[in-house]
């Protein structure tokens, strides 16, 4: 008689989704650290499972193997009901990044075929248990850095502060007086490929989007004070727009 297999815990089908995610991106470690805001080193506890990543890691991997990021969630949410031994480290600060591949992501549409047996109610006879919205997460400061503003509630009080008008979409500078965060988003009036970045000072954060990812549209916000002295920019077709409160800096390139 063989023995019984050992069931997985939600940290250990987490993990293996993400190094199955990592294989179909075909980047190395460094790879990823150049094109997400988290370090080689993040990636490497991340990947092995000796570390939990944040939700914004794991939306930035889904994106780089050409998946939705709705759609891996629910392992994420199964692993973050457990608690944690340590808290994630905050992302590194990145320049620039290159364009995402666009790969087809097979785990990407089982894990949402997961998310939506979860929501089921078991036992026959039984109706499909009432599905609700997941709360949306709450941070502030320096927990919000390098947190994208439409997974959590900074965007609830969101402002413009300054815009720029490019060829074909607009940039605008915003921020969140209540997380006390600031970032970058366009506006896009066609589908093309576009890099979003948001910079104070030597503090740099981005984020890229295919042509084919029409929800994208911010770049990772950045814990600052004020919003006075941050640039905000985006580049798309080789043409950058930055904008800022100091001085709004032309079309480039």
């Amino acid at each position: 008689m063989g023995h019984p297999q050992r069931s997985t815990t939600p940290d250990e089908r987490l993990t293996a989704g993400l190094r199955e995610l990592r294989d179909r991106t075909g980047l190395s470690l460094a790879a990823l650290a150049a094109r997400t805001p988290y370090s080689k080193s993040a990636w490497h506890r991340y990947l092995s499972g000796a570390q939990r990543p944040p939700r914004a890691a794991v939306e930035a991997l889904c994106r780089l193997a050409g998946g939705a990021p709705e759609a891996v969630l629910p392992l994420w949410d199964a692993a973050d009901a457990r608690p944690s031994a340590s808290p994630p480290p905050p992302p590194r600060p990145n320049r620039r990044r290159a364009w995402l591949p666009l790969s087809a992501v097979v785990l990407c549409g089982a894990a949402a075929a997961l998310g939506a047996t979860l929501g089921l109610s078991g036992g026959p006879g039984t109706a499909p248990a009432a599905q609700t919205l997941p709360a949306v997460p709450r941070c502030h400061g320096r927990a919000c850095q390098g947190e994208l503003p439409d997974a959590s509630a900074c965007a609830r009080d969101a402002q413009t502060r300054s815009s720029v008008d490019a060829r074909g979409y607009t940039v605008r500078l915003r921020w969140s007086p209540a997380c006390g965060t600031a970032w970058s988003e366009v506006r896009i009036r066609s589908p093309r490929a576009r890099e979003v970045s948001v910079r104070a000072g030597q503090d740099v954060l981005s984020a890229s989007y295919p042509a084919h990812d029409t929800a994208g549209d911010s770049s990772p916000m950045l814990f600052v004070p004020s919003p006075r002295g941050v640039e905000a920019c985006a580049e798309a077709d080789g043409k950058v727009a930055c904008t800022g409160l100091d001085a709004d800096l032309e079309e480039q390139g």
